[in-house]
């Protein structure tokens, strides 16, 4: 899943080119993404929950791949923007799976190990940047990009699907008659709340931090992906971490840090637009979400009353908001001031991150 969004993230820049795109026309299609996985939502939670995690994520997988090819064929702007709708749909499914997947494994062991699930996919994420300068310097259009990607992954499904946990389905996820609307948690909208500014602060590194480098920045060629590049590597090694961290210092303190340092970050890419500084930026926004949203899956998943796959599924639903406005929002008032004003804007919401941990009786 990292490795298929890291490869799509690299070749915006490219495909915006290529389409002719402004950057409010850009934000307006990339909010068919999140538009696709929230439309998902609904059905996702409860198809997990009723035909297993491992059933779904097979199949899944496959398909989010191969919606990746169709991105690359893209002539025109309603084209991808019915690609990038599909590819969100299927990227939901795989998102409930294989974080359900997650939380039955974390329940076989006594200490943390949800952040290295996370810290899984930014390493991939991170190989897809890398994989993208590889084959961007041989001049490969972004379908023939996106083919060899979905080669990749289909091997690897097809070499690895053996492993992946036929888990039984807890009694409690036995109950599909569960309705949140009829008994809403309070946790579960808490926690998506806090998600949510996650994701808007993550959702655009992944779609604007090329588009920064390359029009505020200023780097030259291939360099347009370091921006996206720092900011996996560091998602990536603060994610394997996580689980240390928790363990040591607690879930509440872990959280209120994590805040404040993606906000640190935001703002340094804003004052300092320059290479090194905001490639270290870059870095210090990818540290600090890194722990947010494997810590608030991993609590959202061991509800006591609501069955894993919906829990999941209410969790992202909030928070996926902030992945749909998030990218389109920056669009919008770039189209109006400028890219930096609209990351300083973003960066207002790993405040809002430390605020709400802070004051919440949930958190340890």
């Amino acid at each position: 899943m990292g490795f298929c969004f890291a490869t799509w993230a690299s070749r915006i820049p490219d495909i915006k080119s290529m389409l002719l795109l402004s950057e409010a026309g850009l934000g307006t299609l990339l909010f068919a993404l999140p538009a696709g996985q929230l439309s998902a939502m609904p059905f996702s939670g409860r198809t997990v929950t009723k035909y297993g995690s491992r059933k779904v994520l097979l199949i899944a997988i496959l398909l989010y791949s191969f919606c990746l090819t169709l991105l690359g064929l893209a002539g025109a702007q309603w084209q991808l923007a019915i690609g990038l709708y599909i590819f969100g749909v299927c990227g939901n499914f795989c998102n409930i799976a294989v974080n359900t997947q997650g939380v039955h494994t974390q329940q076989l062991f006594d200490k943390p190990i949800m952040g290295s699930f996370h810290g899984s996919w930014s390493l991939a994420g991170f190989c897809g940047a890398l994989v993208s300068l590889i084959v961007m310097s041989f001049g490969l259009t972004p379908y023939q990009h996106f083919l060899v990607a979905f080669g990749i992954v289909a091997l690897i499904v097809l070499t690895n699907y053996k492993f992946i946990v036929a888990t039984k389905v807890k009694k409690q996820e036995n109950k599909e008659s569960y309705s949140f609307r009829k008994n809403p948690d309070t946790t579960l909208i808490w926690l998506g709340a806090i998600a949510f500014c996650c994701m808007a602060s993550e959702g655009i590194m992944f779609d604007w931090s090329g588009v920064y480098f390359r029009e505020i920045v200023k780097v030259p060629g291939a360099l347009v992906v370091l921006g996206y590049t720092s900011f996996m590597i560091s998602m990536a090694s603060g994610r394997f971490l996580s689980d240390i961290l928790v363990r040591k210092y607690g879930v509440k303190r872990v959280l209120i840090t994590s805040g404040i340092v993606i906000s640190t970050g935001l703002y340094m890419a804003v004052l300092f637009p320059y290479i090194v500084p905001c490639t270290v930026a870059f870095m210090l926004v990818g540290f600090g979400v890194s722990n947010v949203i494997p810590t608030v899956i991993s609590i959202a998943g061991n509800n006591a009353n609501v069955p894993t796959g919906i829990a999941l599924t209410i969790v992202s639903s909030i928070s996926f908001l902030g992945f749909l406005i998030g990218p389109p929002l920056i669009g919008f008032i770039a189209e109006l001031t400028s890219l930096k004003y609209s990351f300083a804007i973003i960066g207002v919401f790993g405040v809002f991150i430390s605020v709400l941990v802070s004051r919440l009786k949930i958190f340890k």
